[in-house]
């Protein structure tokens, strides 16, 4: 009885758990493009066609209809600058006697298809402020609660970056922190970040987004060989493109996952099935020593049937009082823990 029960109770709590880990991270990638790679240039370890190693790579504009035109499998590209990430120094953000040194990232409007927002005031990033170079900005939580007062509408006021006036368009909360962008990260449109900045058509960051179908590290892997042969860079060199592939890592997690409730399906089965084979046997011995409680009852009357089908109502009783039992404490355990 207590094998069944136990079994029950192992098989609800595990695939419970499974379940709410499954979700759990969901979840936490739900607000992103799961199948996006993050790619940047490094610097080259290897000479090659008469350049020396150590030359740094920057990704251009131009990248972005160079790959699409190379490689159907992508759906569509977000380039990105930023100030603030990777070591490097934050902007300062004046308002009034107020000021804070955070990122600043330059973007295109498509980026918060990448990793979503959740917009608090205002809107985000539009084409014609890309197209028209225009000095908006969205900023993050937190800094809107250092320069601005509790439930001021920030929407229309002006913040000083870098000498220059920007005016405030909306107020972000990351649903879910991921790469160089946070609540405390400001974020203008990336034609408006390279003529501050001056930095050409020089991208930071290109978020690539695989075609729903598409294999995202054969995607990789053809990225970085048509990069490498725009910029001369020898095929077998390793460093001169980082990348962080989330669709690759997402599968990962998908696997361990879809591993974690099978192996969970297997455990409860088997824990469920010993528990039986236990009461069989339980019963076995019952019935050896109920022999002479039998035979009076053979004696007064009692049909075979009668006695075999008692005892099988018995051991369905228990087997199914056990199971219930451990069920229900199973879901007792899940409840508890989906209030902590």
């Amino acid at each position: 009885m207590i094998g069944v029960g136990w079994g029950m109770f192992l098989y609800v709590t595990l695939l419970g758990a499974a379940k709410g880990m499954e979700n759990g991270f969901n979840k936490l990638f739900s607000s992103f493009a799961t199948n996006s790679i993050f790619l940047w240039g490094q610097e080259t370890s290897i000479p090659y066609d008469g350049f020396p190693k150590g030359r740094t790579i920057d990704p251009h504009l131009s990248d972005i209809e160079y790959l699409k035109k190379k490689i159907p499998e992508i759906d569509y590209i977000a380039p990105q600058n930023s100030k603030g990430n990777f070591g490097s120094a934050g902007v300062l953000m004046i308002r009034g006697g107020k000021s804070i040194t955070y990122s600043l990232n330059g973007d295109y409007p498509i980026g918060n298809k990448i990793s979503e927002k959740k917009l608090i005031y205002g809107r985000y990033l539009n084409d014609s402020d890309v197209s028209e170079n225009k000095n908006v900005v969205v900023i993050g939580e937190q800094i809107y609660k250092t320069l601005f007062e509790a439930g001021e509408n920030p929407i229309g006021k002006s913040i000083n970056i870098k000498g220059v006036f920007f005016n405030v368009i909306g107020v972000f909360r990351m649903k879910r922190k991921v790469g160089i962008e946070s609540d405390q990260t400001a974020i203008i449109p990336l034609s408006t970040f390279t003529q501050l900045f001056n930095e050409g058509d020089k991208v930071g960051v290109l978020s690539i987004v695989s075609k729903p179908n598409a294999d995202v590290s054969i995607v990789e892997e053809k990225v970085k060989s048509e990069l490498k042969t725009k910029y001369r860079v020898s095929p077998e060199d390793t460093n001169a493109f980082g990348a962080f592939n989330l669709g690759k890592e997402f599968k990962k997690l998908t696997g361990f996952l879809d591993g974690m409730q099978l192996l969970t399906i297997i455990v409860g089965t088997l824990t469920i099935i010993a528990g039986v084979i236990a009461i069989s046997n339980i019963l076995l011995i019952t019935v050896k020593e109920r022999t002479k409680e039998i035979g009076i009852r053979r004696a007064l009357g009692a049909k075979p049937s009668e006695v075999r089908n008692q005892i099988l109502l018995e051991s369905v009783v228990i087997t199914l009082s056990s199971g219930l039992a451990g069920f229900m404490l199973g879901m007792l355990v899940l409840m508890l823990l989906s209030l902590a």
